[in-house]
């Protein structure tokens, strides 16, 4: 198993390499200067090439991006254009709001979506199975920019004054103010030190830094300003983990060990939850992993939509303003994520499937 992770990690090193150049000649090759993107068109030819020279952009490409590659190795994104801000910091800033927005959206989509593929597959042909496969294909179909925006005109305006009102934008509401948990616990943390930056970028997640202080009007408050965000982010992985798990779940439900643990007469709940529903993880697994890694590279549009401070909305507006630094920055660690989480689904593997082993 240990040769096997470090083995993997050793591979993933080609791969990030190559994700980190793609986008850095990809950043490059987007129409426009990133001068006038960031000072205007008005500015002069003097103003820019000082900008150009400054930021180191009139050195040839290829040295442009050895210079990079050698000071992500040190732990440095580079700075903003932007922002005139490491990339670095922007990242500790905004990272927490998109985790907290990708992990409520797979809760979602796993709450709802394997309960309705289980059902579905076990009354497979009936008026529930169609109508649940119905939905399935219409939630895929939805695009998220269209659905956010009709789930702030529902509950927002059209249920306004109503027990079901909720808030179309914002993380909390005005007025409300987070007070970090290890101030709160009074723990004595040097800033800037490893253990203060960690606990920063936890006291960030609202929700987790609400149950680690007690504070539950904060808490009540954050779930209800996440709950349209993350409804309209997960309703495709929603209904692509609801389709797997019917998929799945069909397939193990013909097998012939299945059809013996009937004929002992084992209990129905027994037979689908313990023997067919078990065996039915190992694609699921596949699916909820990916899907985690989507939510964190696919948030643009639905933090955009609903004024959230998060990866996706600082990242759109990089791409617009041609800040590169964000740009490489910001997608080198979504990569990293995706190559994580492939690496945890494929471990999983050996412990959901005992036949499975990792050579």
């Amino acid at each position: 198993m240990t040769t096997y992770i470090l083995r993997r990690l050793l591979l993933s090193i080609p791969v990030l390499f190559g994700i980190l150049f793609a986008t850095f000649t990809l950043a490059r090759l987007i129409p426009g200067d990133p001068c006038r993107a960031m000072l205007g068109e008005k500015a002069t030819k003097v103003v820019c090439d000082e900008f150009i020279h400054r930021h180191g952009l009139d050195k040839p490409i290829p040295i442009q991006f050895g210079v990079y590659v050698n000071e992500i190795a040190h732990g440095d994104f580079g700075r903003s254009f932007r922002y005139s801000k490491p990339v670095t910091t922007l990242l500790m800033e905004r990272l927490p709001t998109t985790l907290e927005l990708a992990f409520a959206a797979l809760l979602i989509s796993i709450i709802v979506g394997i309960p309705l593929g289980v059902l579905s597959a076990v009354r497979h042909n009936s008026w529930v199975d169609v109508t649940t496969m119905m939905w399935a294909n219409i939630g895929v179909s939805m695009p998220v920019f269209w659905l956010g925006l009709m789930l702030a005109y529902v509950f927002a305006l059209t249920l306004k004054g109503t027990p079901f009102q909720l808030p179309p934008s914002g993380r909390l509401t005005p007025g409300l103010v987070t007070i970090p948990f290890f101030e709160t616990w009074g723990m004595k943390l040097t800033e800037g030190s490893f253990p203060y930056i960690i606990s920063e970028f936890i006291s960030r997640m609202n929700i987790l830094n609400a149950l680690l202080t007690g504070n539950w009007v904060i808490f009540k408050d954050a779930v209800t300003h996440l709950i349209l965000p993350a409804v309209a982010l997960g309703t495709i992985p929603m209904a692509l983990i609801a389709r797997m798990t019917r998929s799945s779940m069909l397939e193990v439900l013909g097998q012939d060990y299945i059809r013996t643990a009937r004929a002992k007469g084992l209990a129905r709940r027994a037979v689908i939850m313990k023997h067919a529903f078990h065996n039915a993880l190992l694609p699921l697994a596949t699916v909820i992993g990916l899907s985690l890694g989507g939510l964190l590279g696919g948030a643009v549009l639905t933090e955009t939509i609903f004024n959230l401070s998060g990866v996706g909305r600082i990242l759109y507006d990089a791409i617009t303003a041609r800040d590169y630094g964000i740009v490489q920055g910001f997608t080198v660690v979504i990569a990293v994520f995706f190559v994580t989480l492939n690496l945890i689904v494929d471990v999983s593997y050996a412990y959901l499937d005992p036949r499975i082993r990792l050579n």
